[in-house]
């Protein structure tokens, strides 16, 4: 079986690239991605694939089995270029569609979750068997904030004592190499989140432990976490959004305690604590 990666430079597509192949030949793969320079190093076939241009996306989905759609960055354009992928893949005969998804995109206050939930939609319209993998919040979306915590010496948010059940990428990379990988995912909406959780007053209290630095957390209020972030350098649509997404964690829309991702992994999601060693062990 032939498997298409769609995004397969970005963080999560290289990741899951490098996991395949391991359990598969590199001829049986296939980067699909908007900058085909960028995608040199991956050891595997690469096609031009970019979500905005439907015109040639069937032509190169052409010969391949099963397609892992990782959801475009654009958000407020992604609806319609994933259902590009998805007419796509219908028109190219693709056998089967493995899509990332939001956890519990369906009830989700996320702003992010519409597009998702629409994309779903889409795929279960299309008549494609479908898995879609619900993932939940990257844990490196809190790490990649430790330096400028260390710099401040606060570690600043608006999440309040939300429970966070996030997981490193790299789990979530094996989650979907065991699906595109093995039997018994078809039809199959899987809600995918860390084993433990923690809050925003836990992340400080761990990392302040390990680095020997009293790094507490300081909670503000949305709008005024979005005015921090604009004071950091951040454009005001990014700020306000991801203020956005901890007002949301802070209503428990990252935590799910089902660990259906460790049962898929077959193995324990990264530890909070573990997760901050490996973000500081690249800072150095």
């Amino acid at each position: 079986m032939k498997i298409g990666i769609t995004g397969a430079t970005g963080q999560l597509g290289n990741l899951v690239v490098a996991k395949l192949k391991e359990k598969t030949a590199a001829e049986n793969l296939v980067a699909l991605v908007r900058t085909p320079e960028k995608a040199g190093n991956l050891g595997i076939e690469v096609r031009m694939f970019d979500y905005n241009q439907p015109s040639g996306l069937s032509e190169a989905l052409k010969g391949i089995d099963i397609l892992f759609l990782i959801s475009g960055s654009e958000i407020g354009k992604r609806a319609e270029q994933h259902q590009n992928v998805i007419n796509a893949a219908k028109e190219a005969g693709i056998k089967r569609i493995v899509y990332t998804s939001l956890l519990h995109a369906d009830r989700s206050t996320l702003v992010l979750a519409p597009e998702h939930l629409a994309t779903e939609t889409a795929i279960k319209a299309s008549g494609l068997t479908y898995t879609i993998l619900r993932n939940g919040w990257y844990t490196e979306n809190y790490t990649a904030s430790i330096p400028a915590a260390l710099q401040a010496g606060t570690f600043t948010g608006s999440a309040g004592d939300g429970k966070i059940a996030s997981a490193s990428r790299s789990d979530f990379a094996d989650a979907a190499v065991a699906v595109l990988t093995g039997p018994g995912h078809d039809g199959k909406i899987y809600e995918l989140a860390g084993d433990e959780y923690y809050t925003l007053t836990d992340f400080a209290a761990v990392l302040s432990e390990i680095t020997g630095k009293n790094i507490p957390y300081q909670n503000l209020q949305e709008a005024d976490y979005t005015s921090a972030l604009i004071q950091a350098g951040l454009p005001e649509p990014l700020a306000a959004a991801f203020a956005s997404f901890d007002a949301s964690a802070a209503k428990g829309d990252l935590y799910d305690s089902g660990k259906q991702l460790s049962q898929l992994t077959g193995h324990s999601t990264m530890t909070l604590a573990d997760a901050i060693k490996k973000a500081l062990a690249g800072y150095k």
